[in-house]
């Protein structure tokens, strides 16, 4: 069945700047900064601004609130999650991200990977196939004011092929191989960042270069709930 297509297209911020109007962190934002994303060797200046900035606590169900923060995965519900903090900030370092950037998103969900990429880019596209997740994530969006992010709700199997190549490309739920769709929308010279696998996954980094050729690499195994919606 092929699903309708929601779309939010929101005004880009300068250099690609996210204009979410929001206060300090919070002690529990600093915390988990300091533990489990500085203390696990994330680096990248820009992604750890965005990791204290986000207001992770607004990306996931009222019951689990008050476990926004801690070193693990919440369910989102329609059998989706917000991956752990950790796993957030490690994929986008992954990402190599640079100003002036365009990245794909596979995967939605609440929205959080999305305020985040919406910090270091200059243009998110993010991809949700279930319905009910996109307008959520699309309402979050708005009301807090990420100003740069355009989302869709649609098949990620299938990419976004009428506004490729993208930059990079980042997939945060596993298929058991890398869509092929999605290495063709990569342009050369880019990279995508996806867990792979079915009982077993891992994270690995496919990069294109300018000759179109892929360089894979794999870092470490990971767990996703599986990617849903493969073309027969």
């Amino acid at each position: 069945m092929r699903l309708p297509a929601l779309f939010l297209a929101l005004a880009c911020c300068p250099a690609g700047a996210c204009c979410a109007q929001a206060g300090p962190p919070s002690p529990r934002a600093l915390k988990m900064l300091h533990d489990q994303i500085e203390g696990r060797g994330i680096r990248h200046p820009g992604v750890l601004r965005a990791m204290r900035d986000t207001p992770r606590e607004r990306f996931v169900p009222k019951s689990e609130q008050e476990h926004a923060y801690d070193d693990g995965p919440l369910s989102i519900g329609y059998g989706q999650t917000i991956s752990q903090p950790y796993i957030v900030a490690s994929m986008t370092e992954l990402l190599d991200p640079k100003p002036g950037e365009r990245v794909l998103e596979i995967g939605t969900g609440s929205g959080y990977q999305a305020a985040v990429l919406s910090q270091l880019f200059r243009q998110v596209y993010t991809v949700e196939i279930v319905e009910p997740l996109a307008k959520s994530a699309r309402a979050l969006l708005t009301e807090l004011g990420y100003r740069n992010i355009t989302v869709r709700c649609s098949n990620g199997w299938l990419g976004w092929p009428e506004l490729a190549p993208f930059d990079k490309i980042i997939v945060t739920a596993a298929p058991p191989e890398v869509p092929p769709a999605l290495i063709q929308q990569l342009r050369p010279g880019g990279r995508l960042v996806a867990p792979v696998g079915e009982a077993w996954q891992e994270l690995v980094v496919v990069d294109k270069d300018l000759l179109g050729q892929l360089h894979r690499r794999t870092e470490y195994p990971v767990a996703f709930v599986p990617m849903v919606g493969r073309p027969k």
